[in-house]
């Protein structure tokens, strides 16, 4: 039996003849998303589109996290460097036992 796609073939897609298990997973784990509540997967038309978004989101958020550290530590430099040592010491004691 023959599942039909989600979403019609992309490029990124690589079709090979025989069936192996990367292949039987990708299916299975479109299969799941197809099932799953409609609100939660509501854009999305495959795994590998869903990956492609989840890494979107995390980039997005490390940018934003890296910005604000780096407007603290321009807004307070003693304040972040002396905070920077403390932990360094920490590290130190702890790595020295």
């Amino acid at each position: 039996m023959t599942q039909t796609p989600i979403a019609p073939a992309s490029p990124d897609d690589i079709v090979l003849e025989d069936d192996t298990l990367t292949q039987r997973l990708d299916r299975q784990a479109d299969a799941i998303l197809a099932e799953s509540e409609p609100r939660s997967f509501e854009n999305t038309t495959s795994i590998r589109q869903a990956l492609r978004e989840d890494a979107e989101l995390i980039r997005s958020k490390v940018i934003g996290r890296v910005e604000t550290a780096r407007d603290g530590i321009r807004d307070e430099p003693m304040k972040t460097t002396l905070y920077a040592l403390g932990v360094g010491v920490i590290i130190g004691m702890l790595l020295r036992r």
